[in-house]
């Protein structure tokens, strides 16, 4: 299984607009965060969760040329924006709709916003389609399932998802945009390899875990490798990434996990300074 992180930033991404400060104006790759999104593949099976405001460019960063399965785990404007751009992937599916996985608020917001594409096929080559489609706690594949539970996120609920690849046995767990881990959560990313955890800055937020809450979500999870996105700019990669506990990492754009037979191996970027 390869995990992609797309993108690993706040809604307003990293560096802010109008913003100074030494996060905003490093030099190390690792503090430039795209909007989240996650490209998962399981033996051949490429799954697409959200696409933020870059999608586009973050698949051509990162060479994203297949998209079979595509979940946006909510409807907030950072993960549904960049929706419009699938149109490309439904041209390379010889013009048949995309099925999009979600969750009834998420349903609403994509037809919201996109009225035109909500069809059985795309008006003319070059136009996006979507079939909307809510969410089933599993979707099961020759390759592998993906497994899904509500997390908290302000008023509404978001999907985290837990993908098993069948040919290696290897789980990953993407808890993004939620205030906690609730129990049953818990129990589903228990035994994953690795887990990714919303982890949004230092100080409390209403909607989203902060770093303390991460990192005792991932002490109960307890999985070998557990990472932080979602990050704001008041999280500097070098200082913090040293900071967290064991096992606990800083996730950053570009970065990709390869869950084989001997564990999880991430190809990181170079820091400035290397």
């Amino acid at each position: 299984m390869q995990v992609i992180f797309l993108g690993t930033g706040t809604s307003q991404g990293v560096p802010l607009i109008a913003c100074h400060c030494a996060v905003c104006t490093s030099s190390d790759p690792r503090n430039h965060r795209t909007r989240s999104s996650l490209h998962v593949v399981m033996d051949g099976l490429h799954i697409q969760v959200d696409a933020s405001p870059e999608f586009r460019l973050q698949c051509l960063r990162e060479k994203i040329e297949q998209l079979d399965v595509f979940i946006l785990t909510h409807g907030h404007n950072d993960h549904v924006t960049g929706m419009d751009d699938l149109r490309r992937f439904c041209d390379l599916r010889s013009g048949t709709a995309l099925t999009v996985h979600t969750t009834p608020e998420g349903m609403g917001r994509v037809l919201a916003a996109f009225p035109y594409a909500v069809a059985d096929k795309p008006a003319a080559r070059g136009y996006a389609a979507f079939k909307l489609v809510e969410m089933p706690p599993m979707l099961e594949f020759p390759q592998g399932t993906i497994r899904s539970t509500l997390l908290p996120h302000g008023a509404i609920n978001t999907l985290g998802l837990l993908f098993e690849e069948k040919s290696t046995g290897k789980k990953f767990a993407y808890y993004s945009d939620c205030k906690c881990v609730p129990p049953q959560a818990v129990a589903l990313a228990k035994g994953a390899d690795a887990v990714c955890l919303d982890g949004l800055r230092i100080d409390p937020h209403p909607s989203h875990m902060n770093i303390v809450e991460a990192c005792a979500a991932a002490a109960e999870i307890a999985a070998p490798v557990t990472y932080l996105t979602h990050l704001t700019h008041n999280i500097e990669h070098a200082e913090w990434d040293a900071k967290l506990p064991v096992g606990v990492r800083l996730a950053y754009d570009g970065l990709r996990l390869q869950l084989g037979l001997n564990g999880p191996v991430c190809a990181r970027l170079p820091a400035a300074s290397d």
